[in-house]
């Protein structure tokens, strides 16, 4: 089956980067575009929130300067490895209470008919993994599971 364009959700953790390789494989066989989202959730201190705080607003400072850099680098790994293997990327950033709800409408709306994405991935701060069976239960668009 070929595909036109990809979504693959990323976290910046290990199996994240291997799911990436994979999306990454797939659009190169398939001439897909590729589309790499990075959603942190709502409450977290970061560019997207404000100042929805759950520390002291001294601190957001430096809350939204760790985010930016991790999201930066999580879609930086996505970007390099999609440019290297002469894909057409694009790199998106979502704030959300539930950020299964932001991978499925950024399938949606962008017309993505694969997402690709890790089992599980960071913990605490940046929950992808808890994400994964929620994305399955939800979407229309098939989803290719990366361990």
């Amino acid at each position: 089956m070929a595909f036109k364009h990809i979504l693959v959700p990323t976290d910046g953790s290990a199996r994240s980067r291997r799911a990436i390789h994979t999306a990454v494989s797939l659009a190169r066989q398939s001439g897909a575009r590729l589309t790499a989202l990075y959603v942190v959730p709502e409450g977290v201190p970061t560019l997207f929130s404000g100042d929805k705080l759950y520390a002291s607003p001294a601190l957001a400072p430096k809350y939204r300067a760790a985010i930016r850099a991790a999201a930066d680098e999580a879609l930086g790994v996505a970007e390099k490895a999609a440019k290297a293997a002469g894909l057409t990327y694009a790199g998106m950033r979502a704030l959300s209470p539930a950020p299964w709800k932001s991978i499925v409408n950024a399938a949606r709306a962008r017309n993505c008919d694969l997402i690709v994405m890790a089992t599980r991935g960071k913990h605490g701060l940046w929950m992808l993994g808890s994400q994964t069976a929620k994305v399955l239960a939800h979407t229309q668009v098939p989803v290719l599971v990366c361990r």
